[in-house]
């Protein structure tokens, strides 16, 4: 049968468990049959329904049929329903975008909130047109707050996923080189990410600024915000120290100076641990919970994870990768003490016509670094490199050399864009 969006909200409200993914059907819930490039949901609605699914939502008639709703476009029903589900809570919803860090700054922020607040947050890297809505469609009536994280690869993107979760605070980590291809190069990064700001300026919500960012700080000017980082009048105040790989932040608290022994790699990572520091301070949540959550909380996913095998140390950054992390990671591994170090990077991607160019420069920073071994994975690296360096086209030629290799005693960065599959190199190490 044919159904409006209440309508759709009224049955969402007894099954509100949501499925997008025919493979994976819980018993009762509401299966949206999306379409992509490859597949169409609508093919798998008669499946669901036999797998214990209540109700299937469709948008080809053809497949009508019992506890079948057809709508004239699922993404757009799955997306006006989470708005109207959205609709229905009075709280806080932090919104988190940027170029660099932005899943690490929200479970940060997620590990400092839930202190304090029952939290719902974008699990892993759920964060585009369809993720946004199953985030907002998890908030129940037991949560106080959540956090979305917005992700983005062309202009439009984030104002689209603002209209759909109405945030009423919003982060921005950094703007950086990503994605240019999408977003038609560095200035056009810059408009779409600055979208959030667009909208928490129309909407008169809050941002939470790093201003120790230049470029941030003019594009948040006039706008109410609550500033973060390591000098001048701001409200949360904080110093980095490194003393081995990891991160170690000495931070001026409310009622003293309160060390955070973090377990993230990196100076890179102060600021993502300032933007969580601040918004925790803003909801007040206590300073030792801040402390407790900061300290305890372990990266995971290939997310500046230090590790160590039996032979090596290694500073695994591999699910993503490009030219402004992979310049703040190889700077920050130059600084790490150890007895022989070796870089092993893996291609940046969607850089579109400028991606030899910044391969090039990075290829150009590890020349200048010095350091003992440099191992270079994807095509894009190989023509940069020219000869100059151990090249492979992919990362499974390049496990096999490293473990005929023998490689110990080294500290070993291993970085890369998702795509590249850099984790696989660990088993030769």
């Amino acid at each position: 049968m044919k159904v409006t969006i209440e309508q759709l909200y009224a049955i969402y409200l007894d099954h509100s468990k949501i499925s997008t993914d025919s493979r994976q059907i819980e018993n009762g819930c509401l299966f949206f049959a999306l379409k992509g490039d490859n597949f169409d949901g609508n093919q798998y609605a008669r499946g669901v329904l036999d797998s214990g699914a209540a109700y299937a939502v469709i948008d080809n008639e053809e497949f009508a049929a019992d506890r079948m709703l057809v709508v004239d476009d699922v993404l757009l029903a799955l997306q006006q329903l989470a708005l109207m589900h959205r609709r229905k809570f009075n709280i806080p919803v932090l919104a988190v975008t940027g170029s660099n860090g932005k899943t690490t700054t929200k479970e940060l922020m997620n590990a400092v909130l839930s202190r304090k607040y029952s939290v719902t947050a974008t699990k892993g890297n759920l964060n585009n047109h369809i993720g946004v809505p199953l985030t907002l469609l998890g908030i129940s009536n037991e949560t106080q707050l959540s956090i979305i994280e917005m992700g983005a690869n062309h202009q439009g993107e984030i104002a689209g996923l603002c209209t759909i979760a109405e945030p009423t605070h919003g982060l921005i980590t950094n703007i950086g080189r990503a994605h240019l291809g999408g977003f038609g190069g560095f200035e056009g990064v810059i408009k779409a990410k600055s979208e959030l700001y667009a909208w928490l300026r129309k909407s008169g919500g809050k941002s939470f600024v790093n201003a120790d960012n230049q470029l941030l700080m003019e594009l948040t000017a006039g706008m109410e915000r609550v500033l973060y980082g390591s000098h001048g009048d701001i409200s949360v105040l904080g110093h980095a120290r490194q003393y081995t790989e990891l991160l170690y932040i000495d931070w001026e608290s409310p009622v003293g100076t309160i060390a955070l022994d973090t377990n993230l790699v990196g100076n890179y990572n102060f600021e993502n641990v300032m933007a969580a520091v601040c918004t925790g301070l803003f909801f007040n949540v206590p300073s030792h919970g801040i402390k407790e959550a900061i300290n305890h909380y372990t990266p995971s996913n290939s997310r500046s994870q230090a590790m160590k095998t039996q032979r090596n140390s290694i500073i695994l950054d591999a699910y993503n990768a490009n030219p402004t992390s992979m310049k703040v990671a190889i700077e920050n591994f130059r600084n790490v003490k150890a007895q022989s170090k070796m870089v092993i990077l893996g291609d940046m991607l969607e850089l579109g016509e400028e991606s030899l160019a910044e391969h090039e420069g990075i290829v150009k920073l590890v020349e200048e670094s010095g350091f003992d071994d440099v191992v270079l994975v994807g095509p894009d690296f190989v023509s940069a490199a020219g000869g100059r360096f151990i090249c492979f086209e992919n990362s499974v030629l390049a496990c096999k050399w490293l473990a005929d290799q023998n490689i110990t005693n080294f500290a070993i960065l291993v970085k890369g864009s998702r795509g590249i599959k850099m984790e696989k190199v660990l088993d030769a190490l």
